[in-house]
């Protein structure tokens, strides 16, 4: 029997802690989907965020409401798992349900492949951080879940992430609350959605003593701050959680829009990755490469 190649590398939480570590901040971008996830890789970023939300918008075109189920989620982020090799951060709302729920989902999204999860305090269904009408749940209900989530990972290095929504409901003060409580249930990172002023953005890392997450949504509630700003303020880690998908919503319609209108795509070939590209970041190349050591000769590849 051959031997096994099991690496006895550092886990992917172990590389997501030393990156935190390592970069102030880290600067993390949303992927929906395995392809994005390969671009991001690629360009450079050394760790993802599989949004909860561009995962809702893209797979089922739905909003961010809490409609997306845990095994929809869940596959789609075994793909991303799969599609690199950088750490992937996922967003797992409300642990789909009680503290029980969180258990199982933390173990299932471990074995999938993830670095972190995030768990957030809204009632369910949840909706974007960023929309009206969000409520939280009791702030011991959430203390349960993260207990919950710490003692499902197999790995003591998966990130546990709580987040907090409670900046909308309660105010300022019962987040910052809620975000020491979480802390000490043993959250390794804190993160409060949607605070609305640039002084409150700058005041949270004074006033909380844990590792903060800073959530940058273009058009949201949040004022948008780079990095290095967010950086100097003592945020840890960045998300620019759905700044991918809508760039590649507006490319596409911008594009299926001139094909509507000319019956081609002559005039948007500029705009289109090339052939060779396309094929590179999917790893047809390697893939060929493989075929060929394997002998597999039966038709070949379809380019």
């Amino acid at each position: 029997m051959p031997e096994s190649k099991v690496s006895a590398g550092p886990t992917a939480g172990r590389v997501l802690r030393d990156l935190i570590e390592a970069e102030r901040p880290l600067v993390v971008p949303g992927c929906a989907d395995a392809l994005t996830a390969r671009i991001a890789a690629d360009v450079g970023f050394p760790a993802l965020y599989a949004t909860g939300a561009g995962i809702s918008n893209a797979l089922l075109g739905l909003p961010d409401l809490g409609l997306a189920t845990f095994t929809e989620v869940l596959d789609q982020v075994t793909r991303i798992c799969a599609a690199v090799d950088v750490p992937v951060i996922a967003d797992i709302d409300t642990g789909y349900g009680n503290a029980l729920n969180t258990y199982r989902a933390v173990r299932a999204f471990e074995r999938a492949g993830v670095a972190a999860v995030q768990i957030e305090d809204q009632q369910f269904p949840k909706r974007c951080g960023h929309f009206t009408g969000t409520q939280t749940v009791a702030a011991a209900e959430m203390v349960g879940k993260i207990e919950a989530a710490l003692d499902a990972r197999r790995d003591d290095s998966l990130v546990v992430i709580a987040r907090t929504d409670a900046i909308h409901g309660g105010g300022v003060d019962d987040a910052v609350e809620r975000a020491s409580t979480y802390a000490q249930a043993g959250a390794d990172l804190i993160f409060i959605e949607a605070p609305t002023t640039a002084a409150v953005l700058e005041e949270l890392p004074r006033l909380i003593d844990a590792p903060l997450v800073a959530n940058m949504v273009e058009g949201g509630r949040t004022p948008l701050f780079d990095a290095r700003q967010l950086g100097a303020m003592g945020y840890r880690v960045v998300l620019f959680a759905n700044t991918a998908l809508r760039a590649s919503a507006l490319a596409a319609r911008d594009v299926l829009h001139a094909l509507r209108q000319d019956g081609g795509s002559g005039a948007v070939l500029d705009r289109l990755l090339s052939w060779d590209e396309r094929q590179r970041l999917v790893g047809l190349p390697e893939l060929e490469e493989r075929a060929a050591r394997y002998a597999i000769t039966d038709g070949g590849f379809d380019r």
